[in-house]
Parts: C-alpha cells; sequence; structure tokens
C-alpha cells in the first residue's frame, strides 16, 4: 500500500501537468511564456509547477497565490525526502 501511495506522490502530479497541457496549452504559453519553465518544473518540481498555474492570474501571484506555490515547494520537498527520513533506522552508515 505504501509503495501505491509513494508512487502517486510522484507521478500524479506529473499526469496531472500532461494532460492539462494537453486540454489548455494556451494558459501554460501564457503563464510560463516559454516551453523551458515547465519542463523543468515537470522534470524537478511537479507539485510547485501545478500550484503556481493554479495560482496564477493575469496580474501575477497574489498572497494566497504565493501561499499555495510555498505549499508546492513543501510537498516536493516531501515527496523527495521522506523515504529518507522515514528509512534513516535501515541505513547503518547513517549515525
Amino acid at each position: 500500500m505504501c509503495c501505491i501511495l509513494a508512487l502517486l506522490a510522484m507521478l500524479g502530479p506529473r499526469i496531472v501537468i500532461f494532460f492539462w497541457w494537453l486540454a489548455e496549452p494556451a494558459r501554460w504559453n501564457i503563464v510560463f511564456g516559454s516551453p523551458i519553465a515547465p519542463i523543468l518544473g515537470f522534470l524537478f518540481l511537479p507539485w510547485t509547477t501545478v500550484m503556481y498555474v493554479v495560482a496564477w492570474s493575469s496580474g501575477g501571484l497574489s498572497l494566497a497565490g504565493w501561499l499555495l506555490v510555498g505549499l508546492g515547494v513543501v510537498l516536493d520537498l516531501g515527496t523527495y525526502g521522506g523515504g529518507g527520513y522515514r528509512n534513516r533506522d535501515r541505513m547503518q552508515s547513517y549515525y
């Protein structure tokens, strides 16, 4: 069960990015302007990328938008670092 949750945490936002980009490519072009940032976001910070697109409006990001982007960063860090913290007792050279 934990493997399924980990797989959803890693692939879930990437699937959302892919299908949302297929559904609304104009929004992604308006938000980012070039394809480099969304591609890097897809690879390295998918939760942050999704939150940025959700929170973005024509005037930029408001305070609530920046809080959503911060939540995305926390989710990305939790996705990448959560397994290492959980398995620290299994690694003999940790201490």
